[in-house]
């Protein structure tokens, strides 16, 4: 890799060490000077790696002159030398950096800087600044929502004591709206919201609130290009703008499969250096009626009425989804129905490859070939050819049906319900679990909480799709009342029965739809690639504090670039 110019190179003191720091174009780095001549007289390199600090320029938060301490309450010897250090040398500049702390957590951590001339000091600000300013990607203005009533009521107090300091002190400007009611955040961004004067939309709160703020940002895009979301077949238009999501709910799957974590600190750092990661959403349609968007699950069957059952017992809080999981596995319902789907062959990928979802995957940024076009054309022909000709067909009996578009970790489930799902390559994994017993059953819903493949049974079985469609074998319910009521049970099955031990009635399930329940049962679902943008850049894999070319090697470059204190 060519080694890039120095900016600027200084002898600066960090408390009371003399360390030299560089500044390119990529990073900042700084070793201690006193360490390294020492290390030159025989200490191993390792040791000289370990003494050497640096940051990526792309994620320093701030920079601007140091605070002075006045406080003279100095006891230790330590801070006793500080402090002639930092009168001999009383020009400072502190740089805010994100720190990696905890597995995919990050912080904001300071580096002060101490000058021996209010110039040079002047200078290191000037100079790293203008290196910020290169980087269009990041936000200056946006819009949020704090949703004060999702999780445990946490939301406000979060964004005012964790949150809005950090955008105070990278300089972002924002126009902070707490919602009043349900649906607030969508209709103000379908209708009021001036979307022009912002850089991002972000939203404080749970899946709920990320909801919100995706169908009033996709809506308003949609109408604003005169796009109409009832035809299954309109191709939608991205969104400009990125969504932010900082975590104060009571379940955080989208930022857990986009950051790692529900971190509110670390999601706020993301947004403020500007990360970006497309985001695949799925449109839902009851014939040529839009239903919703989803963007993590979207299960019949089992899933369905665990939903169903638990917004009976909403006074329990989060303990409802346990105790409906447990009633609804006992009960062990199935259903019948004709699923079809357009198989996504194209792909570099499949559902059971075990290539996990990470930051910069290669499957998502794969770019369209000859034959995802004529995979296309495949998609537009199907739209006149009556018999479905180029799409699978499964009739049977299922215990649950569920798609999803990524993996939907969480920890209850560290893997998720499809491990290999991708964020962002135009798919959604497409899971059939067929009547089976209750102890098969169970075998299965084991797997998502091990490392064991979870598809490796012969009553389960999955494909990446980019549409499908299903159809009940019984006519549905008209009203999402009479889908509240449970189907009548005959009685529990041996657990162990040979049999299939599940409880068969005419009446139908519903549709889990991201937390939310479907009033129809016959839908049309269609993969949207890469529809939306979130401030994040997926998972990272190893992350590191500074993972780049050694930075001890750029001390040796032309002495006519550096900056000297003295």
């Amino acid at each position: 890799m060519e080694k890039q110019a120095i900016l600027l190179s200084s002898k600066l003191f960090q408390k009371h060490r003399q360390v030299e720091v560089v500044l390119n174009r990529s990073f900042l780095a700084w070793k201690e000077i006193e360490k390294s001549r020492k290390r030159s007289s025989g200490i191993s390199p390792i040791s000289e790696r370990v003494h050497s600090r640096g940051v990526q320029v792309c994620e320093i938060l701030a920079v601007g002159k140091a605070e002075e301490d006045n406080q003279d309450n100095t006891k230790t010897r330590s801070q006793k030398k500080a402090k002639q250090h930092s009168q001999r040398y009383p020009h400072a500049f502190t740089v805010s950096y994100v720190r990696r702390t905890r597995l995919h957590q990050w912080r904001c951590a300071d580096a002060t800087f101490h000058c021996a001339s209010q110039e040079l000091c002047e200078q290191w600000i000037k100079v790293i600044n203008e290196q910020l300013s290169l980087l269009t990607n990041r936000p200056k203005s946006l819009l949020v929502y704090i949703n004060p009533y999702g999780g445990k009521q946490r939301g406000k107090r979060i964004y005012e004591q964790k949150v809005a300091p950090l955008f105070r002190r990278a300089c972002i400007s924002t126009d902070v709206i707490v919602t009043e009611r349900a649906n607030h955040a969508r209709d103000h961004l379908k209708m009021e919201a001036n979307l022009d004067q912002y850089d991002g939309v972000v939203c404080v709160g749970g899946d709920g609130m990320f909801s919100e703020i995706l169908h009033g940002l996709v809506t308003r895009t949609q109408t604003d290009r005169g796009v109409d979301q009832n035809q299954p077949d309109a191709k939608l238009v991205p969104c400009s703008l990125r969504i932010g999501i900082i975590p104060a709910g009571s379940t955080d799957c989208i930022c857990f499969a986009t950051v790692g974590t529900n971190d509110p600190v670390t999601s706020a750092l993301h947004i403020i250096v500007g990360d970006s990661q497309p985001m695949d959403v799925c449109s839902v349609h009851h014939h040529d009626i839009f239903l919703r968007y989803s963007v993590s699950l979207l299960g019949y069957g089992f899933y369905g009425d665990v939903l169903t059952d638990s917004e009976r017992k909403r006074w329990l809080g989060p303990a409802r989804y346990d105790l409906s999981g447990v009633k609804t596995f006992l009960s062990h319902n199935y259903y019948e129905g004709t699923v079809s789907f357009l198989p996504a062959e194209d792909t570099m990928g499949n559902p059971r490859d075990k290539l996990q979802c990470r930051s910069g995957c290669h499957v998502c940024q794969h770019k369209p070939s000859l034959k995802d076009k004529q995979w296309e054309m495949s998609v537009e022909k199907e739209k006149t050819d009556k018999d479905g000709s180029s799409w699978n067909v499964i009739r049977g009996k299922f215990i649950a049906i569920n798609a999803a578009s990524m993996s939907c970790a969480c920890p209850r489930s560290p893997k998720g319900l499809s491990p290999s799902a991708h964020l962002a390559d135009g798919t959604t994994d497409l899971i059939l679990v067929r009547q089976c017993s209750r102890l098969d059953f169970f075998r299965h819903l084991l797997r998502h909480t091990n490392k064991d493949d979870q598809f490796d049974h012969s009553f389960v079985e999955v494909h990446r799709v980019r549409r499908f469609r299903f159809h009940p074998q019984h006519q549905e319910p008209v009203s999402l009342e009479g889908l509240s009521e449970s189907p009548k049970k005959t009685g529990f099955q041996a657990i162990c029965s040979q049999q299939t031990g599940c409880n068969y009635s005419t009446a139908n399930s519903s549709w889990n739809c991201d937390g939310e329940i479907l009033p129809q049962v016959a839908i049309q679902v269609s993969v949207q690639c890469q529809l939306i943008r979130l401030f994040a850049r997926g998972i990272e894999e190893q992350p590191q504090q500074f993972v780049l070319e050694d930075p001890c090697t750029h001390w040796a470059q032309d002495p006519s670039t550096h900056q000297s204190m003295a």
